[in-house]
């Protein structure tokens, strides 16, 4: 079987993990994260390409390569999540299978925290679960992407 290739999108100020904030976002740095997840992505016989990148236009275009060279995407938009057209336009564009995660519990955070302009366009969304909110994330979509891309029986 094919190795599936999944892109994973952390937005902004994610690249400040293990810093900011740790009572909410955990001491785990970004590059713990990724290298968790590309070491379970093994496991899945996935390929991960990670970025963190801190611009709007910068997720867009990020999205817009993805198609037709990535299964799916895994993404933690940041605060872009509440606040980015742009990037659900994008995500609904290149109509890929996609997970929204996050590390806290957006809905028992801040009001403006509990709308999400993703999640709308993803299959499903893990949230408050600190880092496994990204394993559980990762799982899922590998696990969706096998059973869409098998034959009917």
């Amino acid at each position: 079987m094919q190795q599936l290739q999944i892109l994973v999108l952390h937005g902004p100020n994610l690249n400040l993990l293990g810093v900011r904030e740790p009572s909410i976002y955990g001491g785990l740095s970004l590059d713990n994260i990724n290298a968790a997840l590309k070491t379970r992505a093994t496991e899945l016989h996935s390929f991960l390409e990670c970025q963190q990148l801190n611009s709007e236009g910068a997720i867009v275009e990020a999205i817009h390569t993805a198609l037709n060279q990535k299964d799916g995407i895994l993404i933690n938009a940041g605060a872009y999540t509440h606040t980015s057209i742009a990037i659900r336009d994008a995500l609904s564009g290149v109509n890929l299978p996609v997970v929204e995660v996050h590390l806290s519990n957006i809905y028992k955070r801040e009001s403006f925290r509990h709308h999400s302009y993703v999640a709308p366009v993803a299959i499903g969304q893990i949230s408050g679960f600190g880092v496994d909110s990204y394993r559980l994330g990762l799982e899922a979509l590998v696990n969706y992407l096998k059973h869409q891309k098998e034959p009917s029986q």
